[in-house]
């Protein structure tokens, strides 16, 4: 991806696009017409600090159980400092993961949101580096669907 894509991507850009700012209720249907507004600019709402922020697609299911899928994009800002219980990108062993993270005096804990996969143990002696946090994710519906 060229540099000019990857500024638009993070936020170089305006776009606005309308919002139901009302809310979309999963019951009854109402005329959501009347609640339409002038507009939200993803990249405004999505990205706090568009020089750190990167995006990020989903590969395994380890996360499946916080909601992140395979084939999702998510949005990564590498100036947040990372907080207990926040799902992390780290690289182990210059490898990336994605994982929900635990902190303890001398040790981090790595935990997947998958029963399937073990919870993964980082001491100070091990190659271990958070790049950044994740922030939100954005799912393909649609794609999902026809599986």
């Amino acid at each position: 991806m060229s540099k000019n894509k990857d500024k638009l991507i993070l936020g170089e850009s305006e776009v606005k696009l309308p919002i139901a700012d009302g809310g979309i209720k999963g019951g009854f249907a109402s005329p959501a017409q009347d609640y339409i507004e002038s507009g939200i600019d993803l990249n405004k709402e999505l990205i706090r600090n568009p020089a750190s922020t990167f995006l990020g697609k989903v590969v395994g299911d380890s996360m499946v159980g916080a909601g992140l899928e395979e084939g999702d994009i998510i949005v990564i800002d590498k100036s947040l400092q990372a907080k207990e219980g926040d799902i992390v990108v780290c690289a182990l062993y210059g490898e990336f993961t994605l994982k929900r993270i635990h902190f303890e005096r001398d040790f981090i804990w790595l935990v997947p949101e998958n029963k399937r996969y073990k919870i993964v143990k980082v001491s100070k002696e091990d190659e271990f580096l958070i790049w950044g946090v994740v922030t939100y994710s954005i799912k393909d519906i649609q794609k999902k669907n026809q599986r």
